[in-house]
Protein backbone atom coordinates (compact mmCIF):
# COMPACT_ATOMS: atom_id res chain seq x y z
CA UNK A 1 0.00 0.00 0.00
CA UNK A 2 1.48 3.44 -0.87
CA UNK A 3 -1.73 5.99 1.05
CA UNK A 4 0.15 9.41 1.65
CA UNK A 5 0.84 9.96 5.12
CA UNK A 6 -1.60 13.13 4.54
CA UNK A 7 -4.36 11.06 3.90
CA UNK A 8 -3.12 7.94 6.19
CA UNK A 9 -6.06 7.21 8.62
CA UNK A 10 -8.22 10.12 7.44
CA UNK A 11 -10.49 8.00 5.46
CA UNK A 12 -13.17 5.47 6.08
CA UNK A 13 -12.10 3.67 3.13
CA UNK A 14 -9.32 4.33 -0.04
CA UNK A 15 -11.77 6.03 -2.15
CA UNK A 16 -11.61 9.39 -4.20
CA UNK A 17 -14.82 10.31 -5.81
CA UNK A 18 -14.33 11.82 -8.86
CA UNK A 19 -13.85 15.59 -10.08
CA UNK A 20 -16.78 16.06 -12.83
CA UNK A 21 -16.99 18.47 -14.98
CA UNK A 22 -20.29 20.75 -14.18
CA UNK A 23 -21.13 18.09 -11.66
CA UNK A 24 -19.02 18.78 -8.99
CA UNK A 25 -19.70 21.17 -5.95
CA UNK A 26 -19.68 22.40 -2.82
CA UNK A 27 -22.79 19.94 -1.62
CA UNK A 28 -21.33 16.58 -3.31
CA UNK A 29 -17.82 17.50 -1.86
CA UNK A 30 -18.76 18.35 1.59
CA UNK A 31 -21.46 15.19 1.77
CA UNK A 32 -18.71 12.50 0.30
CA UNK A 33 -15.72 14.17 2.79
CA UNK A 34 -18.24 13.92 5.69
CA UNK A 35 -18.74 10.14 4.88
CA UNK A 36 -14.34 9.79 5.24
CA UNK A 37 -14.11 9.77 1.12
CA UNK A 38 -11.91 12.57 -0.77
CA UNK A 39 -14.32 14.68 -2.45
CA UNK A 40 -13.31 17.00 -5.22
CA UNK A 41 -14.39 19.07 -7.89
CA UNK A 42 -12.61 20.56 -11.16
CA UNK A 43 -11.96 24.79 -10.59
CA UNK A 44 -13.23 25.37 -13.62
CA UNK A 45 -16.80 24.48 -12.22
CA UNK A 46 -16.80 28.00 -11.32
CA UNK A 47 -16.55 30.61 -14.23
CA UNK A 48 -14.16 32.48 -12.32
CA UNK A 49 -10.75 32.65 -10.03
CA UNK A 50 -13.13 35.06 -7.65
CA UNK A 51 -15.96 32.25 -7.76
CA UNK A 52 -13.57 29.24 -7.25
CA UNK A 53 -11.86 30.93 -4.22
CA UNK A 54 -15.54 31.57 -2.61
CA UNK A 55 -16.31 27.79 -3.08
CA UNK A 56 -13.08 26.69 -1.39
CA UNK A 57 -13.90 29.09 1.63
CA UNK A 58 -17.60 27.35 1.94
CA UNK A 59 -15.95 24.14 1.93
CA UNK A 60 -13.62 25.13 4.57
CA UNK A 61 -16.64 26.74 6.59
CA UNK A 62 -18.79 23.87 6.11
CA UNK A 63 -15.96 21.11 6.36
CA UNK A 64 -16.33 18.70 10.12
CA UNK A 65 -13.27 18.44 11.81
CA UNK A 66 -12.80 15.05 11.31
CA UNK A 67 -13.72 14.83 7.57
CA UNK A 68 -11.65 13.21 5.12
CA UNK A 69 -9.43 16.03 3.22
CA UNK A 70 -11.03 17.10 -0.32
CA UNK A 71 -9.51 18.15 -3.83
CA UNK A 72 -9.45 19.80 -6.30
CA UNK A 73 -8.79 19.29 -10.18
CA UNK A 74 -6.72 21.65 -11.89
CA UNK A 75 -6.44 22.21 -15.88
CA UNK A 76 -2.45 22.16 -16.51
CA UNK A 77 -2.93 22.62 -20.42
CA UNK A 78 -1.76 25.76 -21.78
CA UNK A 79 -5.60 26.36 -23.39
CA UNK A 80 -6.62 26.80 -19.38
CA UNK A 81 -5.97 30.68 -18.75
CA UNK A 82 -6.57 30.61 -15.14
CA UNK A 83 -4.18 28.37 -14.35
CA UNK A 84 -2.34 30.71 -12.51
CA UNK A 85 -4.49 32.60 -10.82
CA UNK A 86 -6.56 29.46 -9.89
CA UNK A 87 -3.18 27.77 -8.90
CA UNK A 88 -2.06 31.29 -6.66
CA UNK A 89 -5.61 30.73 -4.71
CA UNK A 90 -4.77 27.24 -4.34
CA UNK A 91 -1.25 28.08 -2.64
CA UNK A 92 -3.57 30.06 -0.58
CA UNK A 93 -6.07 28.07 0.47
CA UNK A 94 -3.81 25.03 0.92
CA UNK A 95 -5.91 22.83 -0.85
CA UNK A 96 -5.02 18.99 0.46
CA UNK A 97 -5.49 17.52 -3.10
CA UNK A 98 -4.61 18.33 -6.56
CA UNK A 99 -5.25 16.63 -9.34
CA UNK A 100 -4.19 17.23 -12.71
CA UNK A 101 -4.72 16.76 -16.10
CA UNK A 102 -4.13 17.11 -19.35
CA UNK A 103 -0.09 17.54 -18.96
CA UNK A 104 2.54 17.23 -15.95
CA UNK A 105 4.32 20.53 -15.20
CA UNK A 106 7.10 20.23 -12.26
CA UNK A 107 6.49 23.76 -11.40
CA UNK A 108 2.61 23.38 -10.40
CA UNK A 109 3.73 20.17 -8.34
CA UNK A 110 6.49 22.33 -6.37
CA UNK A 111 3.88 24.77 -5.64
CA UNK A 112 1.72 22.11 -4.15
CA UNK A 113 4.50 20.76 -2.42
CA UNK A 114 5.51 24.23 -0.86
CA UNK A 115 2.79 24.21 1.85
CA UNK A 116 2.92 19.68 1.98
CA UNK A 117 0.04 19.71 -0.68
CA UNK A 118 -0.51 16.43 -2.72
CA UNK A 119 -0.42 15.98 -6.51
CA UNK A 120 -2.17 13.20 -8.44
CA UNK A 121 -1.93 13.10 -12.09
CA UNK A 122 -4.76 11.18 -14.50
CA UNK A 123 -3.39 9.22 -17.14
CA UNK A 124 -4.28 6.90 -19.82
CA UNK A 125 -0.75 5.21 -21.01
CA UNK A 126 2.35 4.51 -19.23
CA UNK A 127 4.22 6.77 -21.59
CA UNK A 128 1.79 9.59 -19.83
CA UNK A 129 2.84 8.02 -16.09
CA UNK A 130 5.99 8.65 -16.81
CA UNK A 131 5.91 12.37 -17.76
CA UNK A 132 3.76 12.53 -14.36
CA UNK A 133 6.33 10.93 -12.29
CA UNK A 134 9.46 12.69 -13.76
CA UNK A 135 7.48 15.72 -12.89
CA UNK A 136 7.48 14.87 -9.00
CA UNK A 137 3.58 13.61 -8.85
CA UNK A 138 2.83 12.27 -5.49
CA UNK A 139 0.24 9.55 -7.04
CA UNK A 140 -1.18 8.72 -10.47
CA UNK A 141 -4.83 7.82 -11.60
CA UNK A 142 -5.10 5.00 -14.29
CA UNK A 143 -8.35 6.03 -16.40
CA UNK A 144 -8.68 2.69 -17.83
CA UNK A 145 -11.60 1.45 -20.28
CA UNK A 146 -14.70 2.28 -18.97
CA UNK A 147 -14.93 5.57 -17.04
CA UNK A 148 -16.23 8.59 -17.72
CA UNK A 149 -15.20 11.77 -19.19
CA UNK A 150 -12.32 11.61 -21.16
CA UNK A 151 -11.14 8.05 -20.44
CA UNK A 152 -8.31 5.68 -21.68
CA UNK A 153 -8.94 2.45 -23.79
CA UNK A 154 -6.49 0.16 -22.13
CA UNK A 155 -7.73 -2.89 -19.59
CA UNK A 156 -7.27 -2.34 -16.25
CA UNK A 157 -5.00 -5.43 -16.06
CA UNK A 158 -2.67 -3.92 -18.29
CA UNK A 159 -1.97 -0.41 -17.50
CA UNK A 160 -1.81 -1.06 -13.44
CA UNK A 161 0.67 -4.00 -14.19
CA UNK A 162 2.50 -1.79 -16.74
CA UNK A 163 2.47 1.08 -14.01
CA UNK A 164 3.72 -0.80 -11.14
CA UNK A 165 6.97 -1.64 -12.93
CA UNK A 166 8.55 1.52 -12.48
CA UNK A 167 5.95 3.67 -9.55
CA UNK A 168 5.73 2.16 -6.66
CA UNK A 169 3.81 5.95 -5.03
CA UNK A 170 -0.20 5.98 -4.59
CA UNK A 171 -1.79 4.72 -7.44
CA UNK A 172 -5.75 4.95 -7.86
CA UNK A 173 -7.87 3.06 -10.43
CA UNK A 174 -10.64 4.55 -12.15
CA UNK A 175 -12.73 2.78 -14.97
CA UNK A 176 -16.26 1.50 -14.12
CA UNK A 177 -15.94 1.00 -10.34
CA UNK A 178 -19.38 1.18 -8.86
CA UNK A 179 -18.83 -1.37 -5.28
CA UNK A 180 -16.46 -1.42 -2.63
CA UNK A 181 -15.88 -4.44 -3.81
CA UNK A 182 -14.21 -3.33 -6.56
CA UNK A 183 -11.58 -1.03 -4.65
CA UNK A 184 -10.18 -4.31 -2.75
CA UNK A 185 -10.35 -5.87 -6.28
CA UNK A 186 -8.43 -2.97 -7.59
CA UNK A 187 -5.98 -3.39 -4.26
CA UNK A 188 -5.61 -6.94 -5.30
CA UNK A 189 -4.07 -5.69 -8.26
CA UNK A 190 -1.93 -3.17 -7.23
CA UNK A 191 -3.97 -0.02 -6.49
CA UNK A 192 -3.93 1.58 -3.11
CA UNK A 193 -7.32 3.72 -3.98
CA UNK A 194 -10.54 3.23 -5.69
CA UNK A 195 -12.17 6.25 -8.03
CA UNK A 196 -15.47 6.78 -8.59
CA UNK A 197 -17.04 8.93 -10.92
CA UNK A 198 -20.37 8.15 -12.69
CA UNK A 199 -22.09 6.54 -9.39
CA UNK A 200 -22.17 10.43 -8.11
CA UNK A 201 -23.63 11.94 -11.11
CA UNK A 202 -27.51 11.08 -10.60
CA UNK A 203 -27.75 12.23 -6.53
CA UNK A 204 -29.22 14.78 -4.70
CA UNK A 205 -26.03 17.11 -4.44
CA UNK A 206 -24.77 16.94 -7.76
CA UNK A 207 -24.65 20.04 -10.36
CA UNK A 208 -26.39 17.66 -12.79
CA UNK A 209 -29.57 18.60 -14.56
CA UNK A 210 -32.46 16.52 -13.24
CA UNK A 211 -32.42 15.21 -17.07
CA UNK A 212 -29.13 13.94 -17.12
CA UNK A 213 -29.36 12.14 -14.13
CA UNK A 214 -33.15 10.66 -15.21
CA UNK A 215 -31.30 9.62 -17.96
CA UNK A 216 -28.81 7.38 -15.94
CA UNK A 217 -31.03 5.49 -14.39
CA UNK A 218 -31.47 2.39 -15.43
CA UNK A 219 -29.22 2.81 -18.67
CA UNK A 220 -26.41 0.01 -19.13
CA UNK A 221 -22.92 0.07 -19.66
CA UNK A 222 -24.07 -1.06 -23.48
CA UNK A 223 -25.74 2.62 -23.51
CA UNK A 224 -22.02 4.15 -23.42
CA UNK A 225 -20.11 5.11 -26.55
CA UNK A 226 -16.17 5.89 -26.53
CA UNK A 227 -15.32 8.83 -29.04
CA UNK A 228 -13.31 11.78 -29.93
CA UNK A 229 -15.97 13.30 -32.05
CA UNK A 230 -17.69 15.53 -29.62
CA UNK A 231 -14.16 17.40 -27.47
CA UNK A 232 -11.52 15.92 -30.16
CA UNK A 233 -10.03 13.86 -27.05
CA UNK A 234 -11.58 10.09 -26.53
CA UNK A 235 -14.22 10.44 -23.83
CA UNK A 236 -17.09 8.18 -22.80
CA UNK A 237 -20.63 9.47 -23.44
CA UNK A 238 -24.35 8.19 -23.43
CA UNK A 239 -25.97 7.40 -26.51
CA UNK A 240 -29.20 8.54 -25.45
CA UNK A 241 -27.26 11.87 -24.82
CA UNK A 242 -25.46 11.82 -28.66
CA UNK A 243 -28.59 10.92 -30.34
CA UNK A 244 -31.01 14.01 -28.75
CA UNK A 245 -27.89 16.43 -30.18
CA UNK A 246 -27.73 14.69 -33.86
CA UNK A 247 -24.63 12.99 -33.31
CA UNK A 248 -25.59 9.35 -33.88
CA UNK A 249 -26.13 8.67 -37.95
CA UNK A 250 -28.14 5.88 -39.04
CA UNK A 251 -24.79 3.53 -38.43
CA UNK A 252 -25.99 2.48 -34.77
CA UNK A 253 -22.09 3.92 -32.78
CA UNK A 254 -21.01 6.16 -35.62
CA UNK A 255 -20.61 9.81 -33.95
CA UNK A 256 -20.87 12.77 -36.61
CA UNK A 257 -18.39 15.02 -36.25
CA UNK A 258 -19.26 18.16 -33.90
CA UNK A 259 -19.26 21.45 -35.44
CA UNK A 260 -16.72 24.11 -33.68
CA UNK A 261 -19.65 26.26 -32.72
CA UNK A 262 -21.31 23.28 -31.34
CA UNK A 263 -18.88 22.21 -29.38
CA UNK A 264 -19.48 25.18 -26.84
CA UNK A 265 -22.54 22.47 -25.98
CA UNK A 266 -20.20 19.96 -25.22
CA UNK A 267 -20.69 18.62 -21.43
CA UNK A 268 -23.97 20.70 -21.11
CA UNK A 269 -25.96 18.61 -23.33
CA UNK A 270 -23.57 15.92 -24.51
CA UNK A 271 -23.84 13.77 -21.21
CA UNK A 272 -20.83 11.66 -20.25
CA UNK A 273 -20.78 8.60 -18.10
CA UNK A 274 -18.90 5.53 -17.81
CA UNK A 275 -19.48 1.61 -17.92
CA UNK A 276 -20.40 1.77 -14.25
CA UNK A 277 -24.43 3.37 -15.15
CA UNK A 278 -25.80 -0.06 -14.63
CA UNK A 279 -25.28 0.00 -10.90
CA UNK A 280 -27.26 3.08 -10.53
CA UNK A 281 -30.71 2.46 -9.15
CA UNK A 282 -31.67 5.82 -8.40
CA UNK A 283 -31.67 9.56 -7.69
CA UNK A 284 -30.34 9.17 -4.03
CA UNK A 285 -28.13 11.36 -1.73
CA UNK A 286 -24.33 11.04 -1.67
CA UNK A 287 -23.97 9.89 1.95
CA UNK A 288 -26.26 7.20 1.18
CA UNK A 289 -24.20 5.75 -2.05
CA UNK A 290 -20.56 6.18 0.66
CA UNK A 291 -22.34 4.19 3.48
CA UNK A 292 -22.90 1.41 1.37
CA UNK A 293 -19.44 1.33 -0.47
CA UNK A 294 -17.86 1.80 3.05
CA UNK A 295 -20.17 -1.51 3.93
CA UNK A 296 -19.06 -3.23 1.23
CA UNK A 297 -15.90 -2.72 1.13
CA UNK A 298 -15.12 -3.60 4.30
CA UNK A 299 -17.26 -6.97 4.10
CA UNK A 300 -15.07 -7.76 0.98
CA UNK A 301 -11.98 -7.04 3.18
CA UNK A 302 -13.25 -9.32 6.05
CA UNK A 303 -14.05 -11.68 3.70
Amino acid sequence: MSIPPQLAGRLAIPAIVAPMFLISGPDLVLECCRAGLVGTFPALNQRTSEGFMAWLDEIERRLDPNSAPFGVNLIVHRSNSRLEADLKIIVERRVPLVITSLGAVADVVSAVHSYGGLVFHDVISARHAEKAVAAGVDGLIAVCAGAGGHAGTLSPFALTAEIRSFFDGALALAGALSTGRHIAAAELMGADFGYFGSLFIPTEESLASSDQKAMMVGARASDIIHTDKVTGVGANFMRESLAANGLLTESSNHVSVLDLEGEARAWKTIWSAGHGVGAIKGIRPARAICEELIADYRSARGQ
